[in-house]
């Protein structure tokens, strides 16, 4: 038995409270039932809400204090542990964390070692480094060790698994505790007048209101952790180069010219090439699809149109790069050996590959989003169209897209997220040069691109060259917000227009 709670302490005791909740469940109800005679008309819910009552003051509160548990035991006993372990024992060039992981493989192993029959829990807990080849002892039950065992780091591992086996005792025993408590109030409480229902739909409410907080909570707490490192990086770093200088060169060793004003025109200068691809074909093709294809053809090209959108986008970027820079190249460079006879492009990354290849993922986005709202709008607006006799294509251009323009704002803002957070697409097809400039064939880079390239490697956190990534992101999101404010306004404005 002791085995098998080591192998999965968790485990069971998620199985026991599953079967007393079950359990919890059945006597509950009954007790209801039995509190009226059986008449189910004289209780104020139904039966069915006192089992769900039950199963919510046994399984919450339970549940809850595991999962704490779980979560705060590690840390304690790492920190228990970790006074156990004298600096004498932690060898030159190494630190408290790397010896506190060899402790957790020596624990792990005599763990094993136990289940495995090699050696039982008395001398698993009484081993001692000095008479017994501890390395050698692990290798036979299949663990590997990359060094000898010190002395320090048993004693540690030893204390390392009693403490463990404490905890995993102490939290069986008060887990279920706590469950049996809230049964047995649950229990007492269950009467014919006992509003069990308000109880279970007050914590239904409860639930929705907080899942509909996380994703507020998450935003908040990503604004937070970015706010806080662009002010350690401002204190660092000039906001005047960063906001209003137009260099940037990154420089590890000092004398970094950080301005985010290349890449933010790299930015949107790539999205806006990926939009004038995008939204135009996008477009059409929703009009096309929801307003002249039978159905036969609707069915079989919306499919094969969204299946753009599942293409993963390292897979568009090997396709700027090896196919839409090279043809760039043939047609605009390349001198009298090009298509055009020009050298206007010297290589195969530039704004417009990136833009182009960009384009061509985002149509899926603004067509399948288009095509529903154009089939939102009320089939009483074409018939009243086409009763005044307006043609198709007039009914089109002057009721059905008026009316659907908002949620076609939309679909163009979603667009325009997904091109403006858009990072593989650039690194191959744009290539990572900033600077400011109108030509299209030349390359450049974007926000996100530069965010991936400051935080990759060996960096220090302390640095304004490091720092700056959290500042573009925070930049990146106040633009990305600000479209939002923008796609809000019109589509209110619009809205009270036609409803």
């Amino acid at each position: 038995m002791r085995n098998f709670l080591n192998v999965a302490p968790t485990t069971v005791l998620v199985l026991v409270l599953l079967a007393l909740t079950l359990v919890a469940f059945g006597m509950v109800r009954s007790r209801a039932m039995v509190s009226v005679g059986g008449d189910s008309r004289k209780l104020h819910s139904l039966p069915n809400y006192y089992g769900y009552n039950a199963v919510l003051f046994t399984a919450i509160p339970s549940l809850f204090v595991l999962v704490a548990w779980l979560l705060i035991q590690p840390v304690v006993i790492q920190n228990a542990v970790i006074e156990m372990i004298p600096q004498s024992a932690i060898a030159e060039g190494s630190s408290v964390s790397l010896v506190m992981s060899d402790v957790t493989r020596v624990a792990n192993g005599l763990d094993a070692a136990v289940q495995a029959g090699a050696i039982d829990a008395d001398r698993a807990r009484n081993l001692s480094s000095n008479d017994t080849d501890v390395r050698a002892l692990l290798a036979e039950s299949g663990v590997a060790l990359g060094s000898d065992v010190s002395p320090e780091v048993l004693a540690a591992a030893q204390r390392y698994r009693s403490m463990q086996g404490t905890g995993r005792l102490l939290m069986i025993a008060i887990v279920s505790t706590i469950a049996l408590a809230g049964l047995l109030f649950a229990f007492r409480v269950t009467t014919e007048k006992f509003r069990a229902r308000n109880m279970v739909e007050r914590f239904l409410l409860s639930m929705l209101i907080a899942a509909a907080s996380l994703a507020i909570l998450t935003t908040v707490g990503i604004v937070l952790s970015m706010l806080f490192e662009t002010i350690n990086f401002f204190k660092l770093h000039p906001w005047q180069d960063f906001f209003l200088g137009t260099t940037w060169a990154p420089n590890f060793r000092g004398d970094s010219e950080l301005s985010i004003l290349p890449l933010l025109w790299g930015t949107l200068y790539i999205s806006l090439i990926a939009l004038l691809v995008a939204v135009p074909i996008g477009l059409f093709a929703a009009i096309y699809l929801s307003e002249y294809a039978n159905g036969k053809v609707r069915a079989f090209a919306k499919p094969l149109l969204e299946i753009l959108a599942g293409i993963p986008t390292i897979v568009y970027g090997l396709f700027a790069l090896l196919t839409v820079g090279p043809f760039l190249v043939n047609l605009f460079g390349r001198g009298e050996n090009g298509i055009l006879g020009v050298d206007w492009m010297s290589g195969a990354t530039s704004v417009l590959t990136a833009g182009l290849v960009m384009g061509i993922m985002l149509i899926p986005f603004v067509s399948s989003l288009s095509d529903d709202i154009i089939n939102a709008v009320p089939q009483s607006l074409r018939d009243g169209s086409f009763g005044l006799g307006a043609t198709h294509s007039e009914t089109i251009r002057q009721v059905v897209l008026p009316a659907a323009l908002p949620g076609i704002v939309g679909a163009v803002l979603l667009a325009a997220s997904r091109a403006i957070g858009e990072t593989m697409i650039v690194v191959l097809g744009a290539g990572a040069i900033a600077r400011i400039s109108a030509n299209p064939l030349e390359a450049m880079t974007t926000i996100t691109t530069r965010i991936v390239s400051q935080l990759t490697g060996d960096t220090d956190f302390a640095s304004p060259e490091t720092l700056v990534a959290f500042a573009l992101g925070l930049t990146l999101f106040v633009l990305t917000l600000g479209l939002n404010v923008l796609a809000l306004y019109i589509v209110r404005k619009y809205r009270e227009q036609y409803e």
